[in-house]
């Protein structure tokens, strides 16, 4: 039987982990999980979702979806806790498009959507990449009902979206920043909405959203379903519930406890020297079957850094950071999923969001800042009941930070080996053939890579248009880099460059300068030059 558990009842901390023995059920990571999860169908969703998932492959519940859907049908507010990667999205996404498909306030007198409709629907989530995929999910899911799913985010141009949500949009999911920017505009109307989601709380609580949530939360109406789905719960989290859920049911399905991360998951961690990384990286990605992997790094330059020296050894590869334009990064995306390219190496920030099937590595190229940050990532593998490696590569000088880590999730590795790309147990360990060397042979090059994956004209926002690069992109590599720091700003007033010799800022063209002549002097050197003299004053 599945307790029922209000959190604000709860006393909270910084980590904000619940009684283990107050929260279990037999449908938790802690009990093992009834061999027949329930269908869709078997839970009164509505058929026109229940036909739209079946094509898409989904038919049976995760344990997160089993659980809070008999409770979000019926208009209740909840919080969802589950790990990473087991279907948190479907989880609030089902019984939000379940309600708003028999909702008849949006219909006209022929019984129609209605054009101009304002939004019922608010999803907010952290990150650009994770608006996509659950616009996506939704999108998919609202398949034979009707219903508008819009995605409003920043680095793309506003007059779309403003369009958009003009036209009409039942459900609207988007980033704190732009949703905040639209509303106080005047083109989204939120005084419509009747179900609220916030969805992975504790990243935004992280990246700093938090006094935008509040400020998004205090123009919907007070009335609404709200749920509030996120991986951890840090006492912040559980504060904003206090203030806008209204005596919600907690719901915690397949959470990594202390002392367990992701069971379908084998770890390996070793000691490795910074100038070797690049290395065992390559011989790693060459091991046998090896599928689509990911490689995370702490910085955006380390991030680029890496790309370009796998595209170089012969690997498709291509980079996810917060310095590329939003085109690159979904480009970058599409060619992952497609399969133009199977090595995406991403910072956490750009990283959070990226649902693609059937990764089969991790590789941590830089150790992780924290515990929770370790979770997430490894959490790209090993999902939804297949299993997955997860590889640490730890420097010297980042051993005290990951025995805080190992620690704190009681992972087994307090004193990582010492470990170099010609190490026999790194080639026994990952199963990497014998002879392997650090660039992929020719014979092996069969993606298409990244230049394959056009990139989109998304009328990109920021402090000036950027340029493209002019010269072609390199097979494979990132393509073409934008916003380099050598461009020159231009202004109406600004005159071209042949007319007048701009400052290096260029923002203001500089005085002309006068025409030197240059003459010989008798008996000095051959080179010496004079200016010419000023002319007289009138």
């Amino acid at each position: 039987m599945t307790e029922i558990v209000d959190p604000v009842a709860l006393e909270h901390s910084d980590s904000a982990p619940l009684d283990e023995e107050a929260v279990s059920h037999p449908l938790s990571g802690d009990a093992p999980v009834a061999p027949e999860a329930p269908t869709f169908a078997d839970l009164q969703v509505d058929p026109r979702i229940v036909q739209a998932l079946t094509e898409a492959g989904i038919e049976r519940t995760f344990a997160i979806q089993a659980l809070t859907l008999p409770i979000a049908l019926t208009g209740s507010d909840l919080i969802g806790q589950a790990r990473t990667g087991m279907g948190k999205t479907l989880g609030f996404g089902v019984p939000l498009l379940h309600r708003l498909s028999w909702d008849a306030a949006a219909l006209d007198e022929n019984g129609k959507l209605a054009a101009g409709r304002a939004p019922r629907a608010l999803v907010m989530v952290p990150t650009r990449e994770l608006c996509v995929q659950v616009t996506r999910d939704l999108q998919g899911a609202a398949k034979y009902l009707g219903l508008s799913v819009t995605a409003v985010y920043g680095g793309r141009a506003y007059e779309p979206q403003i369009a958009a949500l003009h036209a009409g949009a039942d459900v609207v999911i988007g980033t704190p920043g732009r949703l905040l920017d639209l509303a106080n505009g005047g083109h989204l109307q939120l005084g419509g909405i009747k179900v609220l989601v916030l969805d992975e709380a504790d990243e935004m609580l992280d990246l700093g959203f938090l006094p935008d949530i509040e400020k998004v939360l205090s123009m919907v109406p007070d009335k609404k379903q709200t749920m509030l789905f996120s991986a951890t719960m840090p006492g912040p989290i559980l504060t904003l519930a206090r203030s806008f859920m209204s005596q919600p049911t907690h719901i915690r399905a397949e959470v990594a406890s202390e002392g367990q991360t992701h069971l379908t998951t084998t770890q390996f961690v070793y000691r490795a020297h910074a100038l070797d990384k690049i290395e065992m990286l390559a011989r790693l990605l060459q091991a046998r079957g090896r599928g689509l992997t990911m490689v995370f790094t702490r910085t955006k330059r380390t991030a680029q850094k890496v790309s370009d020296e796998l595209v170089e050894r012969g690997f498709a590869a291509a980079a996810v950071h917060g310095d590329l334009g939003q085109g690159a990064r979904e480009q970058a995306l599409r060619a992952f999923r497609a399969g133009k390219v199977d090595v995406l190496v991403a910072t956490d920030v750009a990283a959070r969001g990226i649902d693609v099937e059937d990764v089969t590595h991790v590789v941590n190229y830089q150790c992780p800042e924290e515990d929770k940050t370790y979770v997430h990532r490894i959490g790209r593998t090993g999902r939804a009941g297949k299993t997955g490696v997860a590889v640490s590569f730890i420097d010297w000088d980042d051993i005290p930070r990951w025995k805080l880590i190992n620690d704190s999730l009681g992972l087994g590795f307090p004193d990582p080996v010492e470990t170099y790309s010609n190490s026999p147990h790194f080639f026994a360990e990952l199963d990497i053939p014998e002879g392997i060397t650090g660039r992929l042979p020719k014979s092996q090059r069969t993606r298409e890579g990244l230049g394959a994956e056009v990139v989109e004209d998304l009328g990109e926002t920021g402090g000036r248009r950027r340029k493209a690069a002019t010269g072609p992109a390199r097979a494979g590599g990132t393509g073409s880099r934008t916003g380099g720091r050598g461009e020159v700003r231009r202004t109406p007033e600004t005159p071209a460059a042949s007319d007048t010799v701009a400052d290096q800022t260029g923002d203001a063209p500089a005085t002309p300068r006068r025409k030197r002549s240059r003459r010989r002097t008798r008996g000095g050197d051959a080179g010496a030059t004079t200016a010419a003299p000023a002319p007289a004053a009138e």
